[in-house]
């Protein structure tokens, strides 16, 4: 996955298309904090006001020594101010926090969609709780940075341009004396935030490697009962929660320990400023009033006490950036597998597949096809045999083209399967897999899966194809029954004959049964089996099964081993040859114990 060189640019760029908000959201901000920060200078020239002085930094408001008028002024200007206060704070507040829901949203929806583009390679790289991590607690994570942190940045730096200029008006020497500990505080901030850093990396990684092992754990809870292996899986959540935990303390160890030593520096720099300060004042020196020594040490204390706060928006930044650094070193890691544009020529394909001395390779560099060679006309079905790891499935993929070939090429009509828009190819393959997944949901939902505005007459009759129609029909609520998650309402055999129906329904050129009777009973197989040529009628099919008697009205069957075809033709002509088609057979049927 390629991480992004400056997460938090990046999380920027993807913001320009808020633009607008974002603009008025710091604007209001940077308006809000202006006024947040004219008390100090209100109490300053009301104390000089009322001992009869007029400020150094303005002039009088009337111009003359009216001081009632002068309190009347200032007392109305307050109301002002704090109104405009709160305007601007109702502002900034309504856009920063519709901002950060909608790029929450759109963000993890964009993550999602990446994801689900990318190749099935990815899924087996990544655990599913690490992903799941980046769509939820990752996108969540740059929510609350939105919401809050942003603008805490932003009023942060108006605070001490604003008060700079304020302080400085007053005295540059009293200015300059209580910022000494700034240039310590932002050295130690800088150093605190490289090491605090990779603390926030594996407290990402830890809480994906968390959310892995708690997603496991669900999803097998079949598995751990029957095992009676609870004590085992506890103590492994229990390990995977420890270190998630103990990752927070090594941060905790250092976040906690950051105020405290920036507030003596502060306290350090404020009370030698005062202390000139007063001074000055007991001596009739520097030029200055009583009000704008009030107004310097509110300003500072303004100023230096936030400085605090830099602590726990280095820790928001952090964890944002490691969140945005996942988020988008997803989104902008190219996919393996190319999608070329739709293309016209895709638009009805007729379903004649070739594999053109086709090799295969996962990523551990262990061949499993060896130069594939084979032909299936539009129309004919092809029977696919052999034991356990020859190649049956991966076939498939291929042809799905969930991977890409190593080696050679496949050609549905005669095009380049890398040459065609992944959507316009999957779509005329239908697909019955050994491994039946069904979502949470009605059974009429799950048979037509995928398609839109399929009548519940169709539904029915391919339900009835699939053998599946007579068990939906004595349900309660029959197609709205709930089949659970993972179809776990189901049993097996039902779930493949839902799949069934499924892939009748979708009516594709090209039909793939990878072991689609290997979880149903011999009663129902032979039902199946009763209607395999209609359900194949006119479609190119591609079946592959252990049990060799789903496979006896197929047009050839090809025998694979290690990733070659070592026997081909009709299932009495591989009989005759007595190899190991032969003795499968034999075995299948008794002949061989």
């Amino acid at each position: 996955m390629i991480e992004p060189s400056s997460p938090m640019l990046r999380l920027f760029q993807y913001m320009e298309r808020y633009y607008t908000r974002l603009s008025i959201g710091v604007s209001t901000s940077i308006l809000n904090k202006v006024a947040d920060l004219m008390p100090p200078l209100l109490v300053g020239w009301i104390i000089d006001t009322l001992g009869n002085n007029t400020p150094s930094i303005i002039s009088s408001s009337t111009g003359s020594n009216d001081i009632w008028t002068n309190m009347i002024f200032l007392s109305a200007l307050i109301v002002i101010i704090f109104a405009i206060e709160s305007f601007f704070e109702w502002l900034y507040h309504y856009y920063f926090l519709t901002l950060a829901q909608d790029v929450q949203h759109d963000l993890r929806t964009d993550a999602y969609t990446k994801l689900q583009s990318r190749e099935l390679a990815y899924y087996e790289e990544n655990r599913t709780g690490n992903l799941m991590a980046m769509l939820n607690d990752d996108v969540n994570q740059l929510e609350r940075f939105l919401n809050t942190s942003f603008n805490d940045i932003i009023q942060l730096i108006v605070l001490f341009i604003f008060s700079g200029i304020v302080l400085f008006g007053i005295s540059w020497q009293l200015a300059l004396l209580s910022m000494i500990p700034i240039p310590l505080i932002l050295m130690g901030s800088i150093y605190y935030q490289k090491i605090i850093a990779p603390k926030y990396r594996v407290i990402r990684e830890t809480v994906g490697q968390l959310s892995s092992r708690l997603e496991n754990n669900i999803s097998g809870i079949l598995v751990i009962k029957s095992f009676t292996a609870e004590k085992f899986e506890s103590q492994r959540v229990e390990k995977a929660s420890a270190d998630y935990r103990d990752a927070n303390f090594k941060a905790i160890k250092l976040s906690t320990l950051y105020v405290p030593l920036i507030r003596m520096f502060i306290a350090l720099g404020f009370a030698g400023a005062m202390l000139v300060a007063g001074y000055w004042i007991t001596h009739g020196k520097g030029g200055i009033t009583l009000g704008e020594i009030t107004i310097f040490g509110m300003m500072v204390q303004r100023m230096l006490w936030p400085v605090t706060r830099l602590g726990r928006l280095f820790d928001e930044f952090e964890r944002a950036r490691a969140s945005a650094r996942r988020v988008f070193g997803l989104m902008d890691t190219p996919n393996q597998i190319d999608n070329p544009a739709p293309n016209k020529m895709c638009a009805a394909l007729k379903g004649e597949i070739a594999f053109n001395q086709v090799e295969f390779h996962y990523s551990n560099q262990l061949p499993i096809l060896r130069k594939l060679s084979f032909e299936v006309a539009a129309g004919e079905s092809i029977g696919i045999a052999g034991t356990t790891g020859a190649g049956k499935t991966t076939l498939i993929k291929l042809l799905l083209r969930l991977y890409d070939v190593t080696g050679g090429s496949i050609t549905i009509d005669g095009t380049d399967l890398r040459s065609m828009n992944l959507q316009q190819l999957r779509r005329h393959i239908a697909l019955v897999s050994q491994d039946v997944y069904l979502f949470h949901g009605t059974i009429a939902e799950n048979i037509a899966y995928g398609m839109e505005n399929v009548s519940m007459e169709a539904i029915k009759e391919a339900s009835r194809k699939a053998e599946f129609h007579s068990f939906v029909k004595d349900l309660p609520d029959q197609y709205d029954a709930i089949v659970g998650e993972r179809g776990i309402k189901l049993s097996g055999g039902q779930r493949q004959r839902l799949s069934i129906a499924r892939a009748i329904l979708k009516n594709a050129p090209i039909l793939i049964l990878d072991e689609a009777t290997s979880s149903v009973d011999t009663e129902t197989e032979r039902a199946i089996q009763s209607n395999l040529n209609q359900l194949i009628q006119g479609k190119t099919a591609l079946i592959i099964a252990h049990r060799l008697s789903t496979l006896r009205r197929a047009n050839k069957i090809l025998v694979l081993k290690e990733g070659q075809i070592i026997e081909q033709g009709t299932h009495e002509d591989l009989l005759h040859q007595e190899g190991i088609y032969a003795d499968l057979w034999k075995v299948q049927i008794g002949e061989i114990i």
